[in-house]
């Protein structure tokens, strides 16, 4: 198994998003309502609330949350030592199968990352 690319797996996904929105408009503007609020809290900065969703997309083994929110973490101004951290607590919470998807995690984060 190779490594995949997270960015490809983003683009793939917006059309296949693009594809329900067109199929179930109430719904996903209910979603991208409730992600507008959830994002609107004052006591979490944005990187922080992309940590917690990454962590969650691991726990429950989403490749693509995963995606959407290692870049989000990535351009919120989290560092891979801050990612690293949070992996490690996806993983305590989610056993075995979370330490998979932490890997992928990484993987992600470091493809978003710019360049040492």
């Amino acid at each position: 198994m190779g490594t995949r690319d997270w960015r490809d797996m983003i683009i793939e996904m917006n059309g296949a998003v693009k594809n329900l929105r067109t199929a179930s408009p109430d719904v996903m503007k209910a979603f991208g309502d409730m992600s507008r609020a959830a994002h609107a809290g004052p006591a979490l900065d944005h990187a922080t609330q992309e940590l917690i969703a990454l962590a969650i997309g691991v726990a429950t083994r989403c490749e693509p949350c995963i995606a959407y929110h290692a870049e989000g973490a990535i351009k919120a101004g989290a560092t891979r030592d801050q990612v690293a951290e949070t992996l490690a607590m996806a993983v305590y919470m989610g056993a075995g199968p979370s330490v998979m998807y932490a890997a992928k995690a990484l993987e992600a984060v470091d493809q978003f990352a710019p360049p040492a």
